[in-house]
């Protein structure tokens, strides 16, 4: 959790500094460059998203317990994770 959080703010700490900076003092230089960094800024968003909300092999979130300790026996030995009685 932790690995991820901070590639997403890694990630829009540099989408934010491209933008003030293409329009800050680059614009000044060349404005095609200003717009090139501005459409990189546009794209990393949704992939820090994307980072931000992997989730790793050993993440639960599909198997967790529903609360019926039956159907929760099920699903743990269709899985393989208790043997079978």
């Amino acid at each position: 959790m932790a690995r991820r959080r901070r590639g997403y703010f890694w990630m829009m700490g540099g989408c934010i500094l491209l933008f003030v900076s293409a329009w800050g003092f680059v614009r000044l230089w060349s404005v095609p460059v200003a717009v090139g960094m501005c459409v990189v800024a546009m794209v990393i968003p949704p992939i820090a998203a994307m980072v931000a909300n992997r989730r790793g092999p050993d993440d639960r979130w599909w198997d967790d317990p529903s609360g019926d300790p039956k159907s929760d026996e099920w699903w743990d030995e269709l899985d393989g994770k208790k043997p079978r009685q």
